[in-house]
């Protein structure tokens, strides 16, 4: 059984790690969901599922995200909650790392550190507490989006949705929630879409 994540030491230390757009105004907004017409980058939402890290790539880029979201707490960012996060026993990887790589990854980071990391863009974001189940979730991402031209943004986003519900990606579950049939998932998705749904799955 995996261990749960630690949160609580982040709670108390008060670290930001999430954070919704600022910059970019959604096109309709509700109680229940924002909806960005162009797509927006801004929106960051670490540990929002039960999926763990499992990769170098990806630890360095919660990193980058940590560092980027917590500008006026950085240097503790940077010498405690990186190696918190890092220590396997908390609960947030998958993997041990040395200690020299990892003092390595964190100058890294702090050079980097400072500008927006790279992000997926977002459509739909799903308010917190919003009571709406993942059936409900998909039915108005196929409204706002469009399922008459289904395209990756759409798939991705059935695919996050699904994630965050701690569920395992399927062609056919993703096939059941847009409506339509799996030949038309299957030729609609990239292979980065298909490396992205293997990566979330093994989170699982």
């Amino acid at each position: 059984m995996s261990q749960d994540r630690k949160m609580k030491w982040l709670f108390d230390r008060r670290i930001v790690f999430r954070k919704n757009p600022i910059n970019d105004k959604p096109t309709i907004s509700t109680n229940q969901y924002d909806y960005y017409e162009n797509g927006t980058y801004e929106c960051y939402t670490l540990f929002a599922s039960r999926a763990k890290i499992t990769t170098y790539r990806s630890l360095k880029w919660h990193f980058l995200v940590l560092y980027y979201l917590n500008e006026n707490n950085s240097v503790f960012v940077a010498n405690y909650v990186f190696k918190y996060i890092a220590d396997k026993e908390n609960g947030f990887v998958t993997f041990f790392i040395k200690r020299k790589l990892l003092d390595r990854m964190i100058m890294n980071v702090i050079e980097q550190g400072g500008d927006p990391p790279k992000n997926k863009i977002r459509k739909v974001i799903f308010k917190d507490n919003s009571g709406l189940t993942l059936s409900e979730k998909l039915s108005i991402v196929g409204q706002l989006i469009g399922r008459s031209k289904l395209d990756e943004e759409t798939i991705y986003q059935c695919m996050l949705d699904i994630n965050d519900n701690g569920e395992k990606i399927t062609i056919r579950w993703m096939a059941e929630l847009l409506n339509v049939s799996q030949r038309t998932i299957h030729r609609n998705m990239g292979k980065e879409l298909k490396n992205e749904k293997q990566k979330l799955n093994e989170k699982i």
